[in-house]
């Protein structure tokens, strides 16, 4: 396999954060990671396709099974491992994990990744754009259970900062897409790296501010050994997990596929952009990135395997069809 280069971007920003935490001090980061947030949504709002959206409505056993997973089974389960952090659900790092858990699903990579493997796309088209709208509500809300005001978590103060930044964003994109909705789809990959640069600029930013105040000196090497080894075990008990309960509702092979990889999935995008307006600059929001960019680069490699070992059964059974 290739390596990923956005992958070792996001390594390389951190390691740069690490030596040269004021790189980028001149320049005022905090305004031009507002703007491209704002551009992101834009343009994703221009990118959607709303007849792929309108065939994949339907199916509603597949949406109740996605967006339970992503919204209720994942963060029950980041609660199972809160006995293993000193300061149990009040602990910064178990709070980082349950961010992670409380994060709405991919848009792009689930729905790649499921297009290999051959499952319903536009079922995974469909989950993965309402699950970013969904978490504009339901993350902060999930996450509010254990922040308060006195965190410096403001519940409403956040929502009306997502709307802003992602929301009314996406509503511009939607609007003007009979104008400008070709223009995007044609330059796809080119939009795509541009919301690659802005989250890596984000994760630099936050990483600096975060070893900068010397954040990371009280994580230790096994609390890291630790969180990384809870974020696999979530991975694949989720896969698992959905995977079973797929099989007991009996769904085909195809919305099978598309659950599991929709359900396990977490968006590095929404989880930088929601950090960041959640938490601000302050120097807890690196160790916050920490789970999702373990996950992150987790799910990419493991699905990515995953859907190649589907579309290899799927090659084999039509050949076998035409024997």
């Amino acid at each position: 396999m290739r390596p990923n280069k956005f992958i070792l971007s996001l390594l390389g920003s951190i390691i740069l954060a690490y030596f040269f935490p004021t790189a980028l001090s001149s320049l005022p980061l905090g305004l031009i990671t507002d703007i491209g947030i704002g551009f992101i949504f834009f343009f994703y709002g221009l990118k959607m396709a709303p007849a792929e959206l309108k065939e994949g409505f339907l199916n509603y056993p597949s949406h109740i099974l996605i967006q339970a997973t992503t919204f209720l089974i994942f963060p029950l389960l980041t609660l199972a491992f809160a006995p293993l952090f000193e300061e149990g659900t009040g602990s910064d790092l178990w709070l980082a994990l349950f961010f992670l858990g409380v994060l709405p699903s991919t848009v792009s990579s689930s729905v790649v990744m499921v297009a290999i493997a051959k499952g319903n796309l536009p079922t995974a088209i469909f989950n993965a754009s309402i699950s970013g709208l969904i978490g504009t509500l339901a993350t902060p809300l999930l996450l509010s259970v254990f922040m308060d005001s006195t965190a410096g978590f403001d519940f409403l103060n956040i929502i009306l900062k997502l709307v802003y930044q992602i929301v009314l964003p996406l509503m511009a994109g939607l609007f003007l897409q009979n104008y400008l909705g070709v223009w995007a789809r044609r330059h796809s990959s080119k939009l795509s790296l541009f919301d690659k640069a802005v989250i890596v600029l984000i994760v630099f930013s936050s990483f600096s501010n975060s070893f900068n105040s010397g954040l990371f000196s009280s994580v230790g090497i096994l609390d890291l050994i630790k969180l990384f080894g809870i974020v696999v075990v979530l991975f694949f008990l989720v896969y698992w997990l959905v995977g079973y309960l797929a099989k007991l509702f009996n769904f085909g092979l195809k919305d099978s596929i598309t659950a599991k990889f929709c359900g396990t999935k977490k968006s590095l995008v929404h989880g930088s952009v929601m950090v960041k307006i959640i938490f601000g600059s302050s120097a807890s929001v690196g160790l916050f990135l920490l789970p999702i960019m373990l996950y992150h680069i987790l799910q990419l490699l493991v699905v990515a395997i995953f859907a190649e070992n589907y579309r290899q059964k799927w090659l084999k059974a039509e050949a076998a069809k035409r024997t």
